[in-house]
């Protein structure tokens, strides 16, 4: 199959993708954790199985309807969950620890964070992904610097972040689709996938520029006539099987921590798993 030959095909998948990732987060938004938005966390224990609709009924009855409850493994007999809420006063918190208490539900743990600190996280956060992109970008540019024809070095970083906002968007738009149907929310571990995506989709990149800058150096030193878009199709064709090859295997380690991993994880190996096959892609 002739990858480049057929490029407009497949930039208007991507575009076609990346034009619904970006609408459904605009529709529907990021569903921000308390370590961005600021509430309090509760870790609950069960004596019972089945104990979900009671903790929400109890929330219920005192109006904190903005919650997130998510079930994680409990002790034999019982179930455990990680409840989030907004910032409650001290007055609606003990209420609310005495009604756990009356219903036999333990807290394990309580923890609150503040807007100020959420704040200072998604500014950090931020600022991460903004000096990796950076970084790339002087990276690439500085390690293809002896290929200058017919593609100039900076032109290769920039490409890579092209290539890049591909892959973090289309994550983008999975996580707000889960947070519109299945309540995900955008945590620390979400972060930290996005940064994992953007090392891992680079690498894919910077192995096909290289590709095509050794093709450059042979058909420099033949002095052979060849095309730019043949030297891409040529380097494309060199590496597929080994990129394709190497993001399976990571896709089916991500797939089986998603089926089997601790529900806390799941969102995560999900959000590395979109990104890995965007990025192969």
């Amino acid at each position: 199959m002739k990858i480049v030959k057929n490029r407009k095909k497949f930039f208007a998948f991507s575009s076609l993708v990346v034009l619904l990732s970006l609408i459904s987060v605009f529709i529907f938004g990021l569903k921000l954790s308390i370590e961005f938005a600021g509430g309090d966390l509760f870790e609950l224990q069960t004596t019972q199985e089945a104990q979900k609709t009671q903790i929400e009924s109890i929330l219920n009855k005192q109006d904190i309807n903005d919650f997130s409850l998510r079930e994680t493994d409990g002790k034999a007999g019982g179930a455990g969950y990680v409840l989030r809420t907004r910032s409650l006063n001290e007055d609606q918190k003990v209420t609310l620890l005495n009604s756990f208490k009356a219903d036999n539900i333990s807290v394990l743990r309580s923890a609150s964070v503040g807007p100020i600190i959420g704040n200072e996280l998604k500014k950090k956060a931020e600022v991460a992904i903004f000096v990796t992109v950076i970084m790339i970008i002087l990276f690439v540019a500085y390690a293809f610097r002896e290929v200058s024809k017919p593609v100039s070095s900076w032109k290769y970083g920039f490409v890579a972040i092209l290539a890049l906002a591909h892959d973090i968007i289309i994550p983008l738009g999975v996580f707000a689709i889960l947070g519109q149907y299945m309540d995900a929310q955008v945590d620390v571990l979400f972060v930290m996938a996005l940064l994992a995506i953007l090392g891992y989709s680079v690498n894919d990149t910077i192995v096909i520029f290289d590709r095509v800058r050794e093709r450059l150096k042979f058909i420099a030193e033949k002095k052979i006539k060849e095309d730019f878009s043949d030297t891409v199709e040529n380097a494309l064709q060199a590496s597929l099987a080994r990129s394709v090859n190497t993001s399976l295997t990571t896709a089916m380690a991500l797939l089986a921590l998603f089926l089997l991993g601790a529900d806390s994880t799941k969102y995560f190996a999900l959000t590395l798993l979109s990104g890995v096959v965007a990025g192969t892609y």
